[in-house]
């Protein structure tokens, strides 16, 4: 037997579950449904999404609604008659309409019901947690808030930044989605725990501002912001190849207490922070070192005389 499937997500992670859909046997992924094409980068060249690239490779009609309400949109899915419909950060609030089709089950890249909303690896990241996970879900007309069907762990390790943390929960989320669907029927649902839920927010630019109070605060925002928005001063600074030297001690903000080789050790007012690469606004990228040199800048200087 093949389970009928329509599946809705837009993103890399989302397109990797679908590829693991089409890949098993006893899966058949009847229809697609992601966010519309989007301009991207600074000459905003029209692009779709991973998913969309995907599906038409495998010849599986794809549609693109603005709103999941749009005419046409509910009936298409019906005439599939799916067993599921599989959500892998889609970016829409399904309907009940559509919720009421079939099992709507949803892979949120946390352990529920902590980080519900849009950016819950980000959070686990900045929380500087000890783990984090994925839960598969059946869908309501809540944000994340319907009952909860299984869950993967993981342990991240104290140096893990996004991307890396991303490859691993999406393998996580492909093997638990087949879990789910192939399990559903012998899955008893657990409902989330209210007094328990946390929502985290979408990630701005301006997110990605530090002031040099606490160590350990810069370090968790590096890693929760690698590639966008990344940690950057007041004054569009960028800074690059961050890590901990400690985490208790007292210092005078963005004195240079050491350089370490090409890199630059700077206090904070609670611990210290090595800093390999710094990138001035609308500048290339240079070592630390390379930059106070060429600035005059030496041990017991403040690193930046006007960003504070």
């Amino acid at each position: 037997m093949k389970y009928k499937i329509v599946y809705m997500g837009t993103p890399h992670y989302a397109k990797e579950i679908l590829a693991t859909l089409i890949e098993a046997e006893d899966m058949e992924v009847s229809l697609v449904l992601t966010q519309p094409d989007r301009p991207v980068g600074r000459k905003k060249v029209l692009t779709s999404p991973p998913v969309k690239a995907l599906a038409l490779e495998h010849g599986i009609d794809v549609l693109q609604p603005n709103r999941l309400s749009d005419e046409g949109i509910e009936d298409a899915i019906k005439n599939v008659k799916p067993d599921f419909i599989v959500v892998a950060a889609f970016g829409q609030i399904l309907p009940k309409t559509i919720l009421d089709i079939a099992p709507c089950i949803n892979l949120h890249a946390s352990l529920l019901p902590q980080y519900r909303g849009a950016s819950p690896v980000q959070q686990s990241l900045l929380n500087g947690d000890k783990k984090t996970g994925v839960t598969s879900m059946l869908m309501e007309e809540g944000l994340d808030t319907g009952p909860m069907l299984e869950k993967v762990e993981f342990e991240i390790p104290p140096q893990m930044r996004l991307h890396a943390l991303m490859v691993q929960l999406t393998n996580d989320a492909c093997q638990l989605t087949l879990s789910t669907l192939r399990n559903f029927e012998n899955i008893t649902a657990e409902i989330q725990d209210e007094a328990q839920a946390t929502l985290c927010k979408k990630i701005k630019k301006s997110d990605g501002e530090v002031d040099f109070e606490d160590a350990s605060l810069i370090y968790n925002k590096y890693r929760a912001f690698e590639g966008w928005p990344g940690i950057f001063t007041s004054d569009g600074t960028k800074l690059d190849g961050l890590s901990i030297v400690d985490t208790t001690s007292k210092n005078r903000v963005l004195e240079i207490l050491s350089f370490d080789e090409d890199a630059v050790v700077v206090g904070c007012s609670k611990g210290a922070l090595k800093i390999e690469s710094l990138q001035p606004a609308s500048k290339k990228a240079m070592s630390a070192k390379a930059y106070c040199v060429g600035r005059g800048i030496k041990v017991g200087d403040l690193l930046f005389e006007d960003t504070f």
